[in-house]
């Protein structure tokens, strides 16, 4: 055990900090981090379409949904190569980086010419009067979006000190950025109008990247996968890794998922069978990480609770206010990170909470599944759960998981209170 914390410790959680810290994957985390408030107002008007089921006047906030949320992988687009020169030192680049992201996305998506716009507003794209309709720049095409703003960031970033100019020449500033700017956007445009034109390859750009992610994406919602995310989660975190560093690669499936609920249930559609259980609102919000990543509320009342230290008593009541809210890094990095005696019952809460959840809502479909978007994990348990489930069920599964978890960390907090009291008692004498 000693040779695998040293391990964990001298060399996996180094290296994952580099990966963590690299400029490429930061920047993508940080652009997704961006765009919240759009998948907030998104959650927002999800849950003002609630009464409608209700009540036959109340207004469709889909629309307004769809105007927020449902062209995230727009802003994407554009943030990508735009933060990329702000951490390249290229800043008087960002814009055209920008752009020329958004146009490699937009030709990549492949929009289609419609003759009824109305037909086109009613299928649940978004249409642009008289020109195109548009799928893929919703939560769909955040890959897509992602990988299109990196091949344009690499593109300026490569032509970031190419000048048409001598650094002498009598042309004014503002002048030479213009000519500067049209090789960068021309070739990011003439790329993309050869992959995608049918005059030349004629690929679907959107679709290829939906295809190779698939198996990713069906990866997540199968119990293998929904437990090893989990597990990884708790895993990294336990080592004092931000979770952040899964962005990148889990943010793109839970917000896609979350859509494709959110569609079924606008439908009429979903049911346990169809419905995406690796989403934010199960996640975050309905059932798993009570108290934050790893479920550590119950931990936290033990502390408060039960604790005889008075190390372990005072953590409690200073971690307490944050884990109502499902901030729970005092928490972790309190007493979890690098302990192995906790670092174990974290672990087991990331494989055995998540087959729990599985089990009763997919195998045994006893407990509804979330079909909307809900992206506010600082909202207090159990009023998000009742918020993204609508349903006594789904609090009465949130409870299984809440006693589930106790009895995970009980026998792991009594072994380490006991070993902080004999510290404390020594330290006493």
């Amino acid at each position: 055990m000693n040779k695998f914390m040293k391990w964990l410790n001298e060399s996996f959680a180094p290296k994952m900090q580099k990966i963590n810290n690299n400029p490429w994957i930061l920047t993508i985390k940080e652009s997704i981090m961006q765009v919240m408030p759009l998948i907030f107002l998104g959650s927002i008007f999800c849950i003002l379409t609630i009464p409608g089921d209700y009540i036959s006047w109340w207004p469709n906030f889909w629309t307004i949904y769809n105007w927020t949320f449902g062209m995230v992988s727009i802003f994407v687009a554009f943030l990508i190569p735009f933060n990329l020169m702000e951490k390249k030192r290229r800043r008087k680049s960002r814009i055209v980086a920008g752009v020329a992201g958004l146009i490699l996305f937009f030709q990549s998506i492949n929009p289609q010419f419609i003759a009824d716009q109305q037909a086109s507003l009613e299928s649940g794209d978004i249409a642009f009067p008289g020109f195109t309709s548009i799928g893929g720049i919703g939560a769909g095409g955040m890959f897509l979006a992602i990988i299109a703003g990196l091949i344009a960031a690499a593109i300026v970033n490569l032509l970031g000190n190419f000048s048409f100019f001598k650094e002498d020449s009598v042309i004014p500033d503002f002048v030479r950025a213009w000519f500067d700017s049209m090789l960068p956007i021309g070739l990011v445009a003439v790329l993309g109008w050869i992959l995608t034109d049918a005059s030349f390859l004629n690929l679907n750009l959107y679709q290829i990247v939906v295809d190779i992610f698939m198996p990713l994406q069906n990866f997540a919602q199968n119990p293998f996968g929904f437990v090893f995310i989990m597990f990884l989660y708790c895993f990294l975190y336990s080592m004092g890794i931000s979770t952040w560093v899964l962005t990148p690669v889990v943010s793109p499936i839970m917000i896609a998922a979350a859509s494709a609920n959110a569609e079924l249930a606008a439908t009429g559609m979903a049911t346990n069978a169809n419905l995406s259980i690796f989403t934010d609102a199960t996640v975050y919000s309905a059932y798993l990480w009570i108290g934050g990543i790893g479920c550590t509320m119950p931990l936290v009342i033990m502390m408060l609770t039960m604790a005889k230290s008075q190390r372990m008593k005072a953590l409690g009541k200073a971690v307490l206010v944050p884990a109502i809210f499902n901030i729970n890094e005092p928490t972790v990095f309190g007493c979890i990170a690098w302990n192995p005696i906790l670092m174990v019952p974290m672990w087991l809460q990331g494989i055995i909470l998540p087959i729990i959840i599985y089990v009763l809502t997919k195998v045994i479909p006893l407990f509804p599944i979330p079909d909307m978007l809900f992206n506010m994990w600082y909202c207090p348990f159990p009023i998000c759960t009742w918020l993204t489930t609508r349903s006594l069920f789904g609090i009465v599964l949130m409870l299984i998981v809440f006693a589930a978890s106790w009895m995970i960390w009980m026998p792991f907090f009594k072994i380490y209170d006991k070993q902080v009291c004999d510290e404390e008692a020594a330290e006493q004498k």
